[in-house]
């Protein structure tokens, strides 16, 4: 049984960690681009560039609850800049609702405390290291 609500996988989280920096730049450069041309055409090659990383977002975020929402952007029928800020916009609330759900601090000792992913891995290790401190109290204590 866990102490937490929450837990995702390792390879969620290494997943979010490879794209977020990447998607916060191509988000900041279709904000900029939004400012001087909403009602201009994304081209092809900006279009496959985002959904390329839209596509690694979504292999952790379509299991959230945010995920049913969240679409590639169409390259068909090239979305205006306004139309793939608006879906961009979406893809980040749902970035930081699974940060929320899942980064959490975690008491580490007596009154310290340090910010974790809440993975099936990170569980293991804290269990196997309850316990090793038990072992260790129970065989100080004789």
């Amino acid at each position: 049984m866990s102490d937490f609500e929450h837990i995702t996988t390792t390879d969620s989280v290494k997943t979010y960690d490879s794209a977020k920096g990447v998607f916060d730049a191509l988000l900041h450069e279709i904000r900029e681009l939004s400012k001087k041309k909403p009602d201009a055409t994304l081209s092809k090659s900006k279009v496959n560039l985002i959904n390329a990383v839209l596509i690694d977002l979504l292999t952790i975020l379509n299991r959230e609850p945010e995920g049913k929402y969240l679409r590639v952007l169409e390259d068909d029928d090239l979305p205006q800049v306004s139309d793939a800020l608006m879906m961009m916009a979406q893809f980040n609330a749902a970035l930081m609702a699974f940060r929320v759900r899942y980064y959490k601090r975690v008491k580490t000792g007596y009154a310290r405390y340090e910010n974790y992913w809440i993975t099936e891995d990170f569980l293991e290790e804290r269990n196997a290291e309850e316990v090793e401190i038990e072992d260790d109290d129970g065989g100080d204590q004789q």
